[in-house]
């Protein structure tokens, strides 16, 4: 799995970096996985295996650092977390818990340890977090340095609401109540602060707003048009990215235009394989070709492949990278009028918004640009040259950098 988090603070760190800042990324709980060259440092805090021993063994919570460095070693947890821990919200109410609760809680040590290796390295100008679920960090190193944080925000918001009672509704409060041990939040799309503004009790005085930014180099366009219309899609595998409104509103449109395929990619994790099986069996027999995850070479060479991406999310989502990444390569989007889709298509020209939860809606628009080639091609160059304008990763780090200066 490549996370659309992981993939946006490393290219800032990067471009940052190029540009003689000092920049350290340090990954939290898993080491992170990008399909760009990884600036992150080859160490994790909060190791994942670590925070799972110490919340549910209390011995763990004793052992010494010598120990501790065996199971937080890059490889050791990078072996064990794509087999045997979930990412399930349901499953993690009790250590999203223990996590919120910082000091006081179960993970006091891992506190500490940040606390010894922050020390350990050249005092930084601003420290920055790369969500609010890790909130309950900013306390301690603010303490400890006297330094700004801030907190970055991107789609937490998905992993909250899917907890559990009552584990959900103390997380936010517990959220709302360290708010302000931040001194600054980013939202990562104008939707993104309008949302967590009431959603986090956050003051709009505190939201500053760094729209995405992607690294445009490989993005070229599709210069090979096919005898076959292909509707993409690329997301993680998982209802809530709605591929199976796709696949219902595919079939509509393939009973017209027999010329037609559905290509998807992205990553299905093992919980939602049978998802899988039951969208394809929506698609009864439709072309349907899944290629599973892609490295980079692969990603560029699927999204040049596209005719139109679709990625009907059935949640208002704040981000929406999958778009800048087709966009990139000239291909027009067809999205629900929701979360930042409205947004990053209103300000690029490049696509279509439509009614969100309607497959029908879907079907219309993927048979208007089929038949009217120039509109598709309009569309294509305005998400071409629009992204590069509004949504580079140099835009990105301008207005990031701005950011840091005013605290």
């Amino acid at each position: 799995m490549y996370c659309g988090s992981c993939a946006r603070d490393n290219a800032l760190a990067a471009e940052l970096m190029s540009r003689g800042h000092d920049v350290t990324l340090i990954p939290v709980y898993t080491p992170t996985r990008t399909d760009e060259p990884n600036v992150s440092k080859p160490r994790v805090l909060f190791g994942g295996i670590s925070v799972y021993l110490q919340q549910y063994a209390g011995v763990f919570r004793k052992t010494p650092r010598f120990l501790d460095r065996l199971w937080d070693a890059p490889g050791v947890i990078g072996a064990f977390a794509g087999r045997m821990v979930s990412n399930d919200p349901r499953l993690l109410g009790d250590l999203t818990l223990s996590m919120l609760q910082g000091e006081s809680g179960l993970l006091k040590k891992e506190f500490e340890k940040l606390v010894e290796w922050v020390r350990a390295e050249p005092l930084p100008d601003v420290i920055n977090l790369p969500n609010s679920l890790l909130i309950a960090l900013a306390e301690p190193l603010k303490r400890a340095f006297g330094k700004p944080v801030l907190c970055t925000l991107q789609g937490e918001e998905l992993f909250i609401d899917g907890l559990v009672a009552p584990y959900r509704e103390k997380a936010l409060e517990s959220i709302r109540r360290q708010v302000k041990h931040v001194d600054r939040f980013i939202a990562v799309s104008e939707y993104c602060a309008r949302y967590m503004t009431e959603y986090l009790r956050i003051p709009e005085k505190k939201i500053s707003i760094v729209p995405l930014g992607i690294n445009m180099k490989g993005y070229d366009r599709r210069t090979t048009p096919s005898d076959v219309f292909r509707v993409g899609y690329f997301a993680r595998i998982a209802p809530e990215k709605g591929l199976h409104v796709l696949a219902d509103a595919f079939v509509r449109f393939n009973k017209q235009v027999k010329a037609s395929a559905l290509e998807a990619a992205g990553y299905a994790a093992p919980m939602y394989g049978k998802y899988l099986e039951d969208t394809r069996k929506t698609l009864d027999g439709s072309p349907f070709r899944y290629h599973g995850v892609v490295d980079r070479e692969g990603k560029l060479a699927f999204l040049q492949n596209l005719d139109v991406l679709c990625v009907p999310a059935t949640y208002d989502e704040p981000k929406g990278m999958f778009l800048l990444e087709a966009m990139a390569c000239g291909v027009p989007v067809v999205q629900p009028r929701r979360g930042a889709f409205t947004e990053i298509v209103e300000k690029t020209c490049g696509g279509v918004l439509v009614e969100p939860d309607n497959p029908s809606a879907l079907a219309e628009v993927f048979l208007q640009l089929q038949k009217d080639s120039t509109r598709r091609a309009t569309l294509g160059g305005n998400a071409f040259a629009k992204v590069r304008e509004h949504y580079s990763v140099q835009r990105s780090a301008d207005r990031l950098l701005d950011v840091y200066a005013s605290v």
